[in-house]
């Protein structure tokens, strides 16, 4: 009975101990290195992927995948579906840029250079309308 009432008491003093640590762990302040990135960065690029509307004329991109060197699966919808003829991400320290080029459907030459806000959960930046020469400050939320 008494080796028994040992065990027990090692057991429990054992349980105690890693309950008291899960609870100091829990509660430590998280550790940054000098180079940390947002978290929308640390996630990479696949936060880019989804529909993204451009609230002031519905005008679309769907990112369907985003390629290990930045490379783009995506669709332009004015609302019609267009290709686009380059769609590129790229890091720019801890930020994200999107760069879409279309030739197709009254946009030849027309582009959009965009930065993800991860705080926003937006893209914003630029519409160049090549057929107008005319640049416009735009954003897109995502649908």
């Amino acid at each position: 009975m008494e080796m028994m009432q040992g065990g027990l008491r090692s057991y429990a003093a054992t349980v105690l101990f890693l309950a008291v640590a899960a609870g100091v762990w829990a509660q430590a302040p998280a550790v940054k290195s000098k180079d940390a990135a947002p978290v929308a960065a640390a996630k990479g690029m696949e936060v880019l992927e989804g529909a993204w509307v451009r609230p002031d004329g519905g005008y679309l991109i769907l990112i369907k995948k985003v390629a290990a060197d930045g490379t783009l699966d995506a669709s332009y919808f004015n609302p019609k579906p267009l290709p686009f003829a380059k769609a590129q991400a790229t890091r720019d320290g801890a930020s994200m840029r999107v760069a879409f080029e279309l030739q197709a459907g009254g946009y030849a030459g027309s582009t959009y250079q965009l930065v993800y806000d991860a705080a926003g959960d937006r893209l914003y930046g630029t519409f160049y309308q090549a057929v107008a020469k005319q640049t416009y400050d735009v954003y897109f939320t995502r649908k």
